[in-house]
């Protein structure tokens, strides 16, 4: 993979040449889902708040290939496994030949070498919590050896980013200075030319977008459209993005054989274009189980203008609030999630407002703009400028 030098001069569309402060963002890479699409995004919008970033890559996969920032430089340093700390010197030698002044970790395994990277290069590092470490796979072990490498890795961040007011506050409860935690809500660039849209009739087209994998809760979904085709309710899933496993897709497609749901589905694969995936969409479906922080699909569902129907977990209320911009069910609950589609498809639920509700909190709440900002004032702060 090539390196790109970065440059201090970053030309903007709509201003003159500026100087910007380099930012190294250590990543792992190898999707390219929700955080990544965060780290793609605040790459594209930096420049305008005075800084440029740079990515060091521990596990290139997708990231590298489905990145829009393509102007940011990418630094393939692949880990040979977890312990491989020479990735902690290879990415010091990268902050200081290029003048880095500060490493924004964004993963456990992240923070692993970026703590250790800020020591070697002298430059102060900080951290982006975008998920719950200890609830954020299937596996029991594993959650609780990520919690611990996350808990005594931060010890020298300087500060914590928390895409959420709950992930703030379980990263208080884990012991974490109130003080140093600065909630940056995830934000997506807004829509300003929507095509007009009437309240669908007929046949429903559902959506889901995701990296599935068995946190997202792709089985109750299944279980919801179960109990939706047997009441005689019309509707068709586009399931958009690809599975974790082979072993795991296979278990996914069986189940909605079984349930007679197979004709009733397309399982698109990944996508580079979620937006025109959504705009096909008449609603958006998240029936994750846990480990969320803020969705970033939930964000960009509501700029498309589709609304959402998605469970109560960790930060998804802080973007949905209930029956205003969207529909919040029990988490792993299909009877539930099968009731508040039927409500919206029956109208007992204003399709239209929630679309209108949607489209203004995200445009005011949740953009790319606001969320970049957010990010750069706690720069700032680290770096006293």
């Amino acid at each position: 993979m090539t390196k790109e030098t970065p440059s201090l001069t970053v030309e903007l569309a709509d201003s003159p040449s500026v100087k910007t402060i380099g930012v190294l963002h250590v990543i792992n890479g190898e999707h390219y889902a929700g955080a990544e699409r965060v780290q793609d995004l605040l790459a594209e919008e930096l420049p305008r708040c005075g800084f440029h970033a740079g990515f060091a890559c521990l596990k290139p996969g997708e990231f590298p290939v489905r990145r829009h920032a393509s102007q940011a430089p990418l630094y393939a340093v692949p880990m040979r496994h977890r312990g491989d700390f020479r990735a902690a010197r290879r990415v010091a030698e990268i902050v200081r030949r290029e003048g880095y002044r500060l490493i924004h970790a964004h993963t456990v395994r992240g923070a692993m070498i970026g703590r250790l990277a800020a020591r070697r290069a002298e430059v102060p590092w900080i951290y982006h919590v975008h998920s719950p470490a200890a609830r954020n796979s299937a596996s029991s072990w594993r959650n609780r050896v990520n919690n611990l490498v996350e808990r005594i890795s931060l010890r020298g961040a300087s500060r914590l980013i928390a895409v959420s007011g709950s992930l703030r506050e379980q990263m208080i409860c884990e012991g974490f200075d109130p003080q140093r935690i600065t909630v940056v809500h995830n934000g997506v660039p807004p829509l300003y030319e929507i095509p007009p849209r009437s309240k669908p009739r007929g046949v429903w087209t559902l959506g889901a977008v995701a990296l599935f994998r068995p946190r997202k809760g792709i089985e109750v979904l299944l279980e919801a459209l179960g109990l939706l085709r047997y009441r005689g309710y019309g509707f068709h899933l586009r399931a958009v993005g690809q599975f974790e496993t082979p072993a795991y897709e296979r278990k996914i497609r069986t189940q909605a054989e079984h349930l007679g749901l197979a004709d009733c589905i397309t399982w698109t694969g990944f996508t580079g274009d979620v937006l025109s995936e959504l705009l096909e969409m008449d609603l958006f479906v998240l029936p994750s189980l846990y480990g969320e922080g803020l969705p970033m699909v939930v964000l960009e569902a509501m700029a498309a203008g589709v609304p959402v129907v998605a469970a109560d977990v960790e930060g998804v209320p802080e973007a949905i609030r209930n029956r205003q911009d969207g529909l919040l069910v029990r988490p792993g609950d299909a009877y539930d999630l099968a009731q508040a589609v039927a409500a919206v498809i029956d109208g007992q639920v204003d399709w239209l407002q929630l679309r209108e509700n949607a489209l203004h909190r995200q445009k005011i709440h949740f953009s790319d703009r606001s969320m970049s900002e957010g990010v750069a004032a706690v720069y700032r702060q680290v770096l006293k400028i």
